[in-house]
């Protein structure tokens, strides 16, 4: 290489093309920073040794001829120091592209408040744990938290709202993403179209969440005095939609379906006219049967002691009449005109009588068939004679029978009719008597 190369030689590391007459202070990120009597660089005018100061140095020492090995000497130890210098400034700038390369732009937007921020962060997920943005299950991450960044991405965090929504009567809380009444229909699929809504559509919903009730429009026909009538309504209660109708419920009128309830769509409800008024009734109180034990009545005897008598109740009723026909009528209440009177029965307990000496032969069943056509309960038509003999009451009494003969077992009628036949004979029976020896 000829001296007129060396003497040309610029260092390709110039200091960004600052003249040489200014003293550059090497900073950190571009070398190795001085330290005095270090032999990193040569000082120059008192300043630690500068690039530029160098190059000057290297240019105003011109070899002398016949010494050529004195100068080849010193541009080796100029070139000596100046190519690690160079070294280190190449390696420095590719780190700087690299941290360059790593920073990246992003436009976060966290419920509808977007900014735009740098980060380092590989991913959504890292980027909103750095940014202190946590998310839960109801809320909404977009793109999803796993995914890679690049510089330009755009990221949507919305968080979930609690909803507790009654739509068309039924109650359900559901979770929406959605910032207003109207972004949550929209969300959750319900048509507003002419719907009742609790608030309004541009109500925002906060964090905490929102109460809504939401009446769709549905159609409802409603059927009264023979005509029907089709109509749109967001009604609450079937009273609101037959109103809506044009029809006046009256007095006791009603509807198929309660007035209160909720009206489905597609229902049909039949108003129903109803004409009533009260009636009162008097009805009888049945008597109880009471039976008591009579050891002076022979056994299988039964007596009268009180006849039974019923009683009377009064018993208002409500007749009604529902579009022209008569309907069961309907019990309000009652009361008590005349409490019934108990029938008292005796039964008889006493041992039956084995014989009446000078009658057990005869033929009491012929004289039974004469009198009364052998019936133990016959009554002549007068009601002064009874039983299968027909005594009188005061006869019978007399032979030690209880209550009417009618109402004693026909064996003890016969024993009494017996005794009755040794006191008199067949006289009792003036015109059967004879039976009793045929």
């Amino acid at each position: 290489m000829s001296n007129a190369q060396y003497e040309t030689y610029e260092a390709p590391y110039e200091p960004y093309g600052l003249p040489y007459d200014v003293p550059c202070e090497p900073a950190e990120p571009y070398g190795r920073p001085y330290v005095p009597g270090q032999a990193s660089g040569p000082p120059s005018d008192g300043l630690p040794g500068g690039r530029a100061e160098a190059r000057r140095a290297a240019r105003g020492r011109k070899p002398s001829r016949g010494a050529g090995g004195s100068r080849t000497s010193e541009r080796a130890e100029t070139l000596r120091r100046l190519v690690p210098q160079a070294l280190v400034v190449a390696f420095l700038a590719g780190g700087t592209s690299a941290f360059v390369a790593d920073d990246k732009a992003i436009r976060l937007s966290v419920d509808g408040e977007p900014r735009t921020l740098h980060t380092f962060a590989d991913d959504v997920g890292e980027l909103l744990a750095d940014e202190g943005v946590a998310f839960g299950a109801h809320d909404m991450v977009a793109p999803a938290p796993g995914t890679a960044l690049a510089s330009g991405d755009e990221i949507a965090v919305r968080y979930g709202r609690p909803v507790h929504l009654t739509l068309d009567g039924e109650p359900r809380e559901v979770w929406t993403t959605a910032r207003t009444v109207d972004g949550a229909l929209r969300q959750l699929g319900v048509r507003a179209e002419g719907a009742h809504l609790s608030a309004s559509r541009s109500r925002r919903i906060g964090r905490a969440g929102l109460d809504l009730a939401v009446r769709t429009e549905r159609t409802v026909t409603i059927m009264a005095d023979g005509r029907a009538r089709t109509i749109r309504t967001n009604a609450a209660t079937v009273r609101e939609a037959v109103e809506e109708a044009g029809v006046t419920l009256r007095g006791q009128d009603t509807t198929s379906v309660a007035p209160g309830s909720f009206p489905r769509d597609g229902q049909t409800v039949t108003v129903m006219r109803i004409t009533g008024s009260r009636e009162v009734r008097e009805e009888a109180i049945p008597f109880r049967v009471r039976r008591t034990e009579d050891p002076t009545l022979f056994r299988g005897t039964e007596v009268v002691a009180q006849p039974g008598q019923p009683g009377a109740l009064r018993v208002t009723y409500a007749l009604r009449s529902v579009n022209g026909v008569k309907q069961r009528p309907r019990r309000l209440g009652s009361e008590v005109v005349r409490a019934p009177q108990d029938r008292i029965v005796k039964v008889g307990t006493k041992p039956k009588p084995q014989s009446v000496a000078g009658a057990d032969g005869l033929n009491w069943g012929a004289l039974a068939r004469c009198e009364s056509g052998g019936r133990p309960g016959a009554v002549d038509p007068s009601g002064t004679y009874g039983g299968l003999y027909q005594f009188d009451t005061r006869t019978w009494q007399a032979l030690g029978g209880r209550g009417r003969p009618q109402d004693a077992s026909a064996s003890e009628q016969t024993f009494r009719a017996k005794k009755l036949y040794v006191q008199r004979g067949a006289s009792p029976w003036p015109h059967c008597g004879r039976r009793l020896h045929g």
